[in-house]
């Protein structure tokens, strides 16, 4: 999908992810999607936006995307550098992270996500990176925000492994749209509640492996801004330049 100025559907899902982030929060950013939406938040209408980084780093600015939670560049740019256990102990897990960013390799309808296989544990058809520090942000961030293409091989009626619990997940933002909770406390299994430029109802059902569940009004979202887009293109040609670097 393509919108008429040229965007792209990632384009908008990074857009619509780097919205939903709060100037003042504390975001625990993982790299892919979720760094380049929250770096794009940063330079955008949330300045004060405090990135926290698996590796250590609080208060990152890098002056451009980086390429992994190692990446020098988080180090030089942070207000503090501690340990990886201090990040999960002291920041994580005692309450201090506002939200946490998390991908997926499949969903079911509960937001409860699989990275560890695809396929039986013991003999996997894929065997995927693995947890990482996925349980803990699932389990211990305010609210948490899945960023992940929509489609029936992610979104499945039953995960080959369950390794984050979805109780946290407040929304799920995609290249369609964006689903959230089916009740105002947050419980409930997630519906679709706002839609992208172009997308419809039915290439969501389409790209859902459950009976997918759509709100009563469902809104659309705006397209990227010229100067989101702008800002975004330029954040990723900074990866593409530190990369051959």
């Amino acid at each position: 999908m393509t919108g008429g100025d040229g965007w792209t559907a990632d384009e908008m899902m990074t857009v619509a992810a780097a919205r939903y982030l709060v100037d003042g929060e504390v975001c625990f950013v993982g790299i892919g999607v979720p760094s380049t939406a929250a770096n794009l938040a940063r330079r955008t209408h949330a300045p004060n936006l405090v990135l926290v980084y698996e590796s250590g780093t609080i208060g990152a600015k890098p002056g451009r995307l980086p390429l992994s939670i190692g990446d020098g560049e988080l180090a030089e740019t942070a207000d503090a550098v501690v340990s990886v256990p201090e990040i999960f102990n002291y920041w994580l897990q005692a309450g201090r992270i506002d939200v946490g960013f998390l991908g997926a390799a499949q969903m079911d309808r509960w937001g409860t996500i699989n990275t560890t296989v695809i396929g039986p544990y013991d003999e996997p058809a894929v065997r995927l990176p693995g947890a990482g520090g996925a349980p803990e942000i699932a389990a211990s961030a305010r609210r948490v925000i899945i960023v992940v293409r929509q489609s029936p091989r992610t979104f499945v009626d039953q995960l080959s492994f369950r390794t984050s619990l979805g109780d946290r997940v407040a929304m799920v933002i995609t290249d369609l749209g964006v689903l959230g909770r089916e009740c105002p406390d947050g419980a409930g299994e997630l519906v679709l509640t706002h839609l992208h430029p172009g997308a419809t109802v039915e290439a969501a059902r389409e790209a859902t492996g459950w009976p997918l569940r759509v709100a009563a009004e469902v809104r659309p979202i705006d397209p990227p801004t010229a100067d989101e887009l702008a800002t975004l293109r330029d954040l990723r040609d900074s990866a593409r330049r530190a990369a051959v670097a």
